[in-house]
């Protein structure tokens, strides 16, 4: 599923490394956006097809952009300051 041709194209779409940011972003939000439908009609193929593909994009992604911006409430220790102070919070 992951073979290459001459033009650097895999069966799933172009290999993410030769993607411009631009292409990269948007193959990201059309692959986040179908997600959902893939994970409750798509074929385990599909699936599994869908898995590969994000996996790449992703990688690619966090490749380009090691120190992006990881907002605090995002993190383990902002999750659980997020649910002490739910939980501190009076109830109406």
């Amino acid at each position: 599923m992951n073979g290459h041709d001459e033009q650097g194209t895999t069966m799933s779409g172009v290999d993410p490394a030769r993607l411009n940011d631009q292409q990269l972003m948007k193959e990201l939000e059309t692959i986040h956006r179908t997600r959902h439908d893939t994970l409750l009609y798509g074929s385990s193929d599909a699936l599994r097809a869908h898995n590969e593909r994000m996996a790449q994009l992703e990688g690619e992604y966090l490749r380009r952009n090691p120190q992006r911006l990881v907002a605090a409430g995002r993190t383990r220790e902002g999750a659980r300051e997020r649910t002490r102070a739910e939980s501190a919070a009076p109830r109406t």
